[in-house]
């Protein structure tokens, strides 16, 4: 019985392989001359290159110097300083009696020690010069006097949970203060939607419903006190919030 033989089928796979060795010849060629050429731009330009790594390590180790032998002692300075200052306020914060003179102090300092404004003056740029903008901002609040309030507690910058809103806050208390009631409103929201949490979120919310009040902004008064009872039903703020609700609700249809 005779057998078929598949002879046309080697021929095919022959050739393909041969093809392939052809491809891949080719692509190691082209690999091989972007390689030369690559090897002859670096050691055209080596000396341009050099530089720029030297000039990249240096920034490093430069910048690494700085942090350990400026920054760091800085920093520890800036917080002995902050102590002192610190401890007026804290007194001031903490006692009834003669109130105004402990927060003046804490701001200009005594006995050659800086207060809160020297401090952040003259370290600013460490965490102890930003917090005695903090500082300086409420000291000068609770004095009523506003405009420096609202100047150094703009400087005031932090990621705190309740320190960052409430530094917001602030603000708006200084502008609400001063009869500006469109800037109190727009920090009291802003120290509101700074960070979500059922103390300063609620609380700000609060303020800012009173102030749109106040402005005849009764829709958003509205709208800000039903967000107290719908999502922070279990702040302190929430509870006669209903009070508030019909306030605004009455006013907003007359």
């Amino acid at each position: 019985m005779a057998t078929y033989k598949k002879t046309g089928s080697k021929v095919k796979k022959t050739q393909h392989n041969t093809e392939e060795k052809y491809t891949t010849a080719e692509v190691f060629n082209t690999l091989d001359e972007t390689a030369s050429k690559s090897e002859q731009w670096v050691i055209k330009n080596q000396k341009q290159i050099f530089i720029v790594l030297g000039v990249i390590v240096a920034g490093i180790l430069a910048f690494l110097a700085y942090q350990k032998y400026v920054q760091a002692p800085k920093e520890k300075e800036a917080a002995d300083e902050l102590a002192f200052p610190k401890a007026y306020f804290e007194d001031a914060i903490n006692n009834s009696v003669a109130v105004d003179s402990l927060l003046t102090l804490s701001l200009n300092g005594a006995d050659g020690k800086y207060g809160f404004v020297d401090i952040a003056t003259e370290y600013s740029g460490t965490k102890a010069g930003n917090l005695a903008n903090y500082y300086a901002g409420i000291a000068y609040l609770k004095l009523k006097n506003y405009e420096e309030a609202i100047k150094f507690l703009e400087n005031f910058s932090s990621e705190d949970e309740l320190l960052a809103p409430i530094a917001k806050g602030a603000m708006g208390d200084a502008f609400a203060d001063i009869n500006q009631l469109d800037d109190a409103l727009e920090y009291y929201l802003k120290a509101a939607d700074l960070r979500d949490n059922n103390f300063s979120t609620p609380l700000f919310l609060f303020k800012a419903g009173n102030t749109a009040m106040d402005l005849g902004k009764y829709d958003k008064a509205l709208d800000i006190f039903n967000r107290i009872k719908t999502d922070y039903p279990n702040s302190n703020e929430a509870k006669n919030i209903d009070i508030y609700i019909n306030k605004a609700t009455f006013a907003s249809k007359q």
